[in-house]
């Protein structure tokens, strides 16, 4: 098979100038992302101090509001017993203490909760120390503060890797079912073009909608929040491609054959929601089962996360990353060949 570079460059050309005369599809491939980790970045920002919400009743009450009290952290309430209880169901207070004797105290709390948890406890020492108790050890604490740490330099590089797989799954899926359905590929199948060229140029193009996005989300990320990359740019950029190219052959894989709207967006969301939950785009993977992570790791979104991660946040090279690479490139091989091979005008 010849590969005719002039369908394929006039193909992408078509295809770029249909993207940005599309305002909405600019703003979700643009602007959603950035929109979302301002979002995130925010509501998970570093705060100085926690505090905690609590209500505190009983006959003895006023004994541990002055203990309680002393200390910042602990915003206090006084409503009554099943106002108590009913600002914990909730979720608008954190703890209800009930205070029957001058040392005498009951923790009503949602253990399903950890900021309920965390109040119990932290409630708890000081109410031990008011009540006379002595520390059996002298301890210290020190924080870490290191590049990488934080939330939102884990949460940078699961967007990137969200937003290439909505790119590639959503972006090229839909536009080619609806090409179907204007018959318009229908039209091309009049022309000398072959599958290749023009498979071949959705993929391209797509690669290209997604560097101005990716570069976008980065300044961004380290403009606003501070986001730091540990390790080579070049070698993210490597990933960033890679996955682009993945995920662009997965969704024409999936569009290859649908013929509707609706089986297309079924096709989706049962692809990507597995992904979504697994792969740790806003929370670690590890903590699923042990028994799942060999299923898991098989999961393109999670390759090219631990990738970005690993590179951005640890520093790791290239090389080191073997598996993440080796899962990206056979999942964007196979998916195009085979997309390929089953691909129809109509």
């Amino acid at each position: 098979m010849t590969w005719s570079i002039r369908p394929l460059t006039q193909l992408v050309i078509a295809r770029l100038k249909e993207f940005y005369r599309e305002p909405e599809a600019v703003f979700w491939v643009y602007g959603f992302p950035i929109l979302m980790t301002v979002a995130l970045g925010v509501a998970f920002r570093e705060q100085p101090e926690q505090t905690f919400r609590v209500e505190v009743i009983g006959s003895q009450a006023e004994v541990a509001r002055t203990a309680l009290g002393q200390d910042s952290r602990f915003h206090l309430g006084d409503s009554d017993e099943e106002a108590a209880k009913e600002r914990l169901r909730t979720g608008r207070t954190d703890l209800v203490v009930t205070a029957s004797g001058t040392k005498e105290f009951d923790y009503l709390l949602v253990p399903t909760r950890p900021e309920s948890q965390l109040a119990r406890n932290e409630v708890d020492l000081v109410l031990q120390a008011a009540a006379g108790r002595v520390n059996a050890a002298e301890v210290t604490s020190t924080e870490l503060s290191a590049p990488g740490g934080r939330y939102i330099d884990f949460l940078v590089p699961g967007l990137l890797g969200m937003g290439l797989m909505g790119g590639g799954l959503w972006g090229l899926g839909f536009v080619v079912v609806d090409m179907r359905l204007r018959k318009l590929l229908k039209r091309f199948l009049a022309t000398p073009m072959r599958k290749t060229d023009f498979l071949a140029s959705l993929m391209i193009s797509r690669l290209i909608f997604m560097v101005p996005e990716v570069l976008l989300l980065l300044v961004f990320a380290w403009l606003v929040f501070g986001v730091q990359i540990a390790g080579n740019l070049l070698t993210v950029v490597f990933f960033i491609l890679l996955g682009a190219v993945s995920f662009a052959g997965l969704g024409l894989l999936i569009a290859c054959r649908a013929k509707t709207l609706e089986t297309v967006s079924g096709l989706m969301n049962l692809v990507m929601l597995p992904m979504w939950v697994l792969s740790g785009i806003f929370f670690s993977r590890e903590r699923f089962p042990e028994f799942l992570q060999p299923a898991i790791r098989l999961l393109p979104l999670t390759a090219l996360n631990d990738a970005l991660r690993g590179v951005m946040l640890e520093g790791v090279g290239l090389f080191s990353l073997a598996h993440e690479t080796i899962v990206l490139v056979l999942w964007g091989v196979v998916s195009f060949v085979v997309a390929l091979r089953f691909f129809r005008w109509h």
